[in-house]
C-alpha cells in the first residue's frame, strides 16, 4: 500500500487522470482495430460465422482484393471524391473567410447562417440533395429548365457519368463552413499591423495577400487539408443514403463498399480486409498530422 502511495506522488498522479482515456481508447478502439485484422486474416462467411474455430487462411483475402475491379474503382473513387472535395472545399471557404475578414454590419449573423450546412446531420442533408437531385420532381433540374440551360431532366443520381459528381458537390456544399472557420480563425491571429505597413509601403490586396496572408496562414491551411482529407476520406453515410454506392458500383468508396461486403455479400472478412486498408491510408494521413502540428509547437 505504502508502494501504491510513493508511486502516485507528485508526478505519477497524472497517470491517474489519463487512466480513465486510456482504458476507453483501449476498449473501444483498440480492441476492435486488433479484432478486425484477426477478421480479415480469417474465412469468415454467413457459413462459417458460428463456427468455435474460424478457419485461417492468412493474406489469402487481400490478394484475392487486388484482383476485384470493385475495389480498384472504389480506391480511385475515395481519392477522387475526395481531392475534387477538398479543392473546392478550400477554395470557397478561403473566399469567404477573407469575405468576413471585411468589417460589416450583419457579418457575424450571416456566417452563423452559413454554418447551418456543416451543423445539420449528414443523414439529412444527404436525402434532401438526393430530393433536389431527384429526376422527375428535383428543383436542380426545374431551375435549370427554366433557366434554358437544359432541356429535359437528368438522371443525376442514376447515370454513372452524373452519380458521383452530386455525391461531391453535397459534400462540397457540407465541407465549406469548416473551412471557413477555421480559416477565419487563422486570419485573425495575423497582425493587422503587418498589413497596414504593406498598404503604407505601396503593396496592392493581391501582393498582400500572396505575400503576407498565405505565407503566415499556412500553418493552419496545412490542417485544414490535412483535417479535411480525414474527414472526407472516410465519408460513408453521404454516399450510402444518396447512391449506396450505384449505379453498378459506380460511386462505391472503400467505406461504403467494406459494409457492402460484410451486410450485403456477407463476407465478413473481405470487408474488413477493405476497412484495414483505409484504416492504413488514414493512420498514415494522422501520422502526417502530427508531424505538422508538433512542428508548429516547436516553432
Amino acid at each position: 500500500m505504502r508502494r501504491i502511495k510513493k508511486f502516485f506522488r507528485y508526478d505519477n498522479a497524472g497517470i491517474l487522470y489519463i487512466l480513465p482515456a486510456m482504458l476507453y481508447m483501449l476498449f473501444f478502439v483498440g480492441y476492435p482495430i486488433i479484432s478486425n485484422i484477426i477478421l480479415s486474416l480469417q474465412d469468415v462467411t454467413v457459413m462459417t460465422i458460428n463456427k468455435a474455430v474460424k478457419p485461417f487462411i492468412g493474406l489469402d483475402n487481400y490478394k484475392l482484393l487486388l484482383q476485384d475491379t470493385v475495389l480498384r474503382t472504389s480506391v480511385y473513387n475515395t481519392f477522387l471524391f475526395t481531392i475534387l472535395s477538398l479543392i473546392f472545399q478550400f477554395l470557397f471557404g478561403f473566399a469567404l473567410a477573407l469575405f468576413f475578414e471585411k468589417k460589416f454590419s450583419l457579418s457575424k449573423p450571416v456566417r452563423g447562417l452559413l454554418m447551418i450546412p456543416w451543423m445539420i446531420p449528414i443523414t439529412v442533408t444527404a436525402l434532401m440533395f438526393k430530393f433536389m437531385f431527384s429526376s422527375n420532381v428535383g428543383i436542380i433540374n426545374q431551375v435549370l429548365q427554366q433557366l434554358h440551360i437544359i432541356s429535359r431532366p437528368i438522371d443525376w443520381l442514376i447515370s454513372p457519368k452524373t452519380a458521383m459528381a452530386s455525391l461531391i458537390f453535397t459534400n462540397i456544399w457540407i465541407g465549406i463552413p469548416f473551412n471557413m472557420i477555421l480559416l477565419s480563425s487563422g486570419l485573425t491571429l495575423i497582425p493587422v499591423e503587418l498589413k497596414e505597413s504593406a498598404s503604407i509601403d505601396g503593396a496592392n490586396k493581391r501582393q498582400t495577400l500572396f505575400r503576407i496572408t498565405l505565407p503566415l496562414l499556412k500553418p493552419t491551411i496545412e490542417s485544414v487539408l490535412i483535417l479535411g482529407f480525414i474527414y472526407t476520406f472516410k465519408v460513408f453515410d453521404l454516399v450510402y443514403v444518396m447512391t449506396n454506392g450505384g449505379p453498378v458500383n459506380s460511386t462505391h468508396l472503400l467505406s461504403t463498399y467494406s459494409y457492402k461486403l460484410s451486410f450485403g455479400l456477407f463476407k465478413y472478412s473481405q470487408g474488413a480486409s477493405v476497412a484495414n486498408i483505409l484504416f492504413v491510408m488514414l493512420f498514415l494521413v494522422s501520422l502526417l498530422y502530427l508531424r505538422v502540428t508538433n512542428r508548429k509547437e516547436e516553432i
